[in-house]
């Protein structure tokens, strides 16, 4: 089957680079360019669940009904696309979302069931779902709990959270609803992007995720592997 994207997301992603590096100063990247590097340097990405293993099982809350979702019973039904997402303060983030939403009916076409999961509160997923119009689950994955089984959680250092601060994206607040000051650790917990193609065995069939946050898994490759 074709695809149809109106490009590859890729190239949408690196847009995205170019425009930042062309309005942020030098110094500002260079913070995010070794807090990307550092993170790559924890050798988190050999820790990520690889093809062929079981997946873990979730329970999460979903952003529209507030209702609980479990992965066996989406799994009964069929394969499922799992997305982890950092959050909709993320430029990259949404673009891959609204990516998904444009070939969602491609997905359905391969019966499959495309979620995504974030470790934002539930009020921020919804906040995503409607800014976006988003026609997938959103799930609520406090403290990178699942993210964390799935190998791909991590803490965000002391020195990175002031970058954060100073560039106003209040991360303990989107994930916890909490400031700064009363802020926990568990709040400052995020994702590495992530997809995972999950068959109806609970085996892991696809798993691509980067430490560098501008590089997403093509979708194209996830469309081939549900083929």
């Amino acid at each position: 089957m074709s695809t149809h994207t109106k490009e590859p997301l890729q190239d949408q992603l690196d847009r995205i680079t170019q425009n930042t590096r062309a309005l942020v100063q030098p110094e500002r990247l260079a913070i995010s360019e070794k807090a990307t590097e550092d993170l790559f340097n924890t050798g988190i990405e050999d820790r990520v669940l690889k093809v062929g293993s079981q997946a873990p099982a979730f329970t999460l809350e979903d952003a529209l009904t507030h209702k609980p979702v479990n992965s066996a019973d989406l799994l009964a039904l069929c394969p499922l696309v799992i997305n982890f997402f950092r959050g909709r303060w993320d430029p990259y983030c949404v673009t891959e979302l609204e990516a998904w939403r444009d070939l969602h009916s491609q997905l359905r076409e391969r019966n499959a069931l495309f979620v995504t999961i974030s470790p934002q509160t539930t009020r921020q997923n919804n906040f995503t779902l409607q800014q976006h119009a988003l026609p997938y689950p959103l799930l609520s994955d406090p403290g990178a709990t699942i993210a964390e089984k799935f190998g791909i959680a991590y803490t965000i250092p002391a020195e990175h959270r002031r970058y954060f601060q100073s560039i106003l994206i209040n991360i303990p607040f989107n994930n916890a609803g909490l400031s700064y000051h009363n802020a926990t650790e568990a709040s400052w917990r995020l994702p590495l992007p992530a997809v995972f193609v999950i068959d109806r065995t609970n085996t892991i069939r696809f798993a691509e995720a980067h430490a560098d946050f501008r590089v997403r898994p093509e979708p194209a490759d996830i469309l081939a592997a549900l083929d």
